[in-house]
């Protein structure tokens, strides 16, 4: 018998020697290495997350040695000494399985590694077999400390985490590195058993039960010399928060989820690479400021809106974008109704034109290259302009003949005041005279995108073009930043376990000088004072510009304070996605939609509580001095013929920024607003004979060229 028995041990022996060798150790299955994203908010809340599977994968460096020891000592204090298994343990669950009598127990932290990693969860004879010979040879090809690291960033610990970075925001709300030894020996104990351990879900039994169990947690590790005894003593039990849902795609967090990913892909990442997931994506997204935003549309916008009761409503769609023009940071963005119900952001989408808030760039240009009128004056913002409606531009091969707003004529016109009531006549003229091809290389210097629409021709000063609430918040951030390149960045850092994303700077050199870029502030703070975008005004000092494309496809107010720059839209687009359409103004009883309405409004509110109710911040402005005479307000009515023929003198209404410059006992020259005698207007020529410029044919994706503002 005796003999019988050593042979079928020698037997038994070879078997298992047998399977050692036939039993590879497999790759890693799908599971175990799928990962999150996980997005954050500047100040380190979590957005959102993304992926099937709740796990942030972290190096063991970044887990504190204490709570390493807690799992340790609630799992298999000897970890650190055996060879991966515990026969004993393994025997007993084979036996369990084969009877029936349930899953197994007394497996080490590296058999728990090796079935989470490798295998699948089936209790079965052949899968704890297998289990028992991988755990072997696992141990013999890694260290401890990458086996523990694995255990920890594959074991499930409930709450739909996986994974003890995931696990400790779960529970405690904190990243993995500043886990308490308290904290640490609850997710320890809650392994066990986590749903039945989940503090906030449990029975009285199971409290007392996983409170027994992290006592039991605390004083192994007492008994083992990872926690002095004294130190032990003093602990209370670290209840854990209540549960909150993973935060979804609803709401803004998609759109801003998107934006971050599409930035990540401009810089390097695939795709494929942020679908595979385990970034940790923090933004420059101000948690406080992107909820002033969401208010700031909600109450000037869509509480005024009936979109399931009238059709006329259901075309809105608003969109916006705010910069920090110091740091180049993306602080709020507006994409729409929410991410599940319109995907496309309109903070991002380049479908529709910013119409006259591309003045300011014109203007920009023509101070930064110096150019001249047709007569070789100088343009300054005192220079006189004939704002006849559908007057012909003068030196152009493509002649072009704009109408201003409702066909209104201004006669003789200053810069400034050409500024302020968005006069389109002036601003072609200046273009011409200016050429388009130094205009458009002004707008890409500040920030704008290259692309269809960017016709050298007159047309062309009444924003013809593609570009999004982003791409203009980015060129008015260039100006704001007195000339230095802003490019917005929504993301602040993205990193992964095995990469770094390096992200440009986003704040380049000078691509304009600094007068330019201050004097066409200086042009657009007229704009808010006295001009089209007072509803925008507030206490503070602003500068913007408004915009309204032909048709009323989309209204514009881009503007910006020394501390803070937001461009905000309004776009008409089926209730399908499938075209552009005309914004009726219904809510506005029956007014045209305009950038100086709803999207200046908007601006308003939003800049008011982003500043937390206003700000003392002045423009630091150095401008030529003979070129910033500040016109005075023009009449409410429209002039008539003979008011035409000569500007008419009205009192200014008096303006914040004149009244502190009052109250300052040493104005800087650069704050001074000089008010310099009228220039005799420019003689008007006869126009030259080309035909009038046929109107442009845009693609459809660009919207109608825009004769309004």
């Amino acid at each position: 018998m005796l003999g019988t028995f050593f042979v079928l041990c020698l037997l038994a022996m070879g078997a298992l020697y047998v399977v050692y060798l036939l039993v590879p150790v497999p790759g890693a299955n799908i599971e175990a290495t799928m990962q999150s994203n996980v997005y954050k908010y500047s100040n380190g809340k979590i957005l959102a997350r993304t992926g099937k599977i709740n796990r942030e994968i972290v190096g063991l460096e970044k887990i504190p040695k204490e709570v390493q020891d807690a799992f340790v000592a609630a799992e298999n204090k000897t970890f650190y000494k055996d060879s991966g298994v515990d026969i004993m343990g393994t025997a007993r669950g084979v036996f369990n399985t084969v009877t029936g009598k349930g899953k197994q127990g007394g497996s080490t932290i590296t058999q728990q590694y090796v079935k989470n990693y490798y295998l699948d969860q089936d209790q079965t004879v052949t899968r704890k077999l297998k289990e028992l010979v991988i755990s072997l040879k696992v141990d013999q090809e890694k260290q401890k400390p990458e086996i523990l690291a694995g255990y920890l960033n594959t074991s499930y610990y409930g709450r739909g985490a996986y994974g003890i970075q995931a696990a400790a925001q779960a529970y405690y709300g904190v990243d993995a590195p500043k886990l308490t030894v308290e904290q640490g020996a609850y997710l320890a104990a809650l392994l066990q058993a986590p749903s039945q351990y989940d503090w906030t879900t449990a029975t009285p039994t199971s409290r007392e039960l996983v409170t027994e169990r992290w006592n039991y947690v605390l004083n192994n590790m007492v008994e083992e010399g990872w926690l002095d005894k004294t130190e032990r003593t003093g602990m209370k039990f670290p209840v854990p928060h209540k549960p909150k849902a993973a935060p979804g795609m609803e709401g803004q967090t998609g759109y801003l989820v998107e934006a971050a990913n599409q930035e990540l892909m401009r810089a390097g990442v695939s795709e494929k690479d942020i679908k595979a997931g385990g970034w940790t994506i923090t933004t420059n997204i101000d948690e406080k400021r992107q909820k002033d935003l969401v208010k700031a549309v909600d109450e000037e916008l869509e509480d005024k809106l009936d979109r399931k009761g009238d059709k006329s409503h259901t075309v809105v769609q608003a969109g916006a974008s705010s910069v920090d023009p110091r740091t180049g940071s993306v602080v709020a963005l507006y994409g729409g109704v929410g991410a599940t119900e319109h995907w496309l952001s309109n903070a991002t989408r380049r479908d529709y034109q910013p119409a006259s808030t591309f003045k300011p760039i014109v203007l920009a240009s023509a101070l930064e290259n110096g150019s001249e009128t047709q007569d070789g004056e100088k343009i300054g913002l005192n220079t006189i302009y004939d704002g006849t409606s559908k007057r012909p531009v003068e030196g152009s091969d493509t002649a072009f003949a704009p109408e201003n707003e409702d066909d209104r004529s201004y006669g003789p016109i200053t810069v400034q005041k050409a500024t302020n009531s968005s006069v389109n006549s002036v601003y072609a003229q200046m273009i011409v005279d200016v050429t388009p091809a130094k205009v458009k290389k002004t707008a890409l210097d500040l920030g704008m995108r290259d692309g269809e629409g960017w016709p050298e021709k007159p047309a062309m000063s009444l924003g013809t073009m593609g570009a999004s609430t982003l791409d203009m918040a980015g060129a008015y951030a260039t100006l704001d930043n007195h000339g230095k390149k802003v490019t917005p960045r929504v993301v602040k850092s993205a990193e992964r376990r095995d990469r770094t994303v390096e992200l440009p700077d986003p704040i380049g050199g000078q691509v304009i000088s600094r007068e330019a870029a201050d004097t066409t502030t200086f042009a657009m703070t007229g704009v808010v004072e006295d001009g089209s975008g007072r509803q925008a005004g507030g206490d503070y000092e602003a500068a913007g510009k408004t915009g309204t494309s032909e048709n009323n496809r989309s209204a514009w107010f881009v503007g910006y304070t020394p501390e803070l720059v937001t461009a905000v839209a309004l776009f008409g687009e089926k209730p399908d996605g499938t075209g552009q359409v005309t914004l009726t103004d219904t809510v506005d009883k029956g007014k045209r939609a305009n950038g100086g309405g709803f999207p200046a409004r908007i601006w308003g509110a939003y800049t008011t509580g982003a500043l937390d109710g206003g700000s003392d911040a002045e423009f630091d402005l150095e401008v030529d001095e003979s070129a910033t005479a500040r016109p005075n307000p023009s009449p409410t009515t429209s002039p008539s013929k003979s008011e035409e023929s000569s500007p008419t003198p009205s009192t200014p209404t008096p303006s914040r920024s004149r009244e502190r410059e009052s109250e300052s006992p040493d104005p800087t020259p650069s704050k001074s607003r000089p008010e310099k005698p009228s220039k005799p207007p420019i003689p008007t020529k006869s126009p030259t004979t080309p035909p009038i410029e046929p109107p442009i044919e845009p693609d459809p994706a660009d919207g109608d060229r825009p004769l309004r503002s």
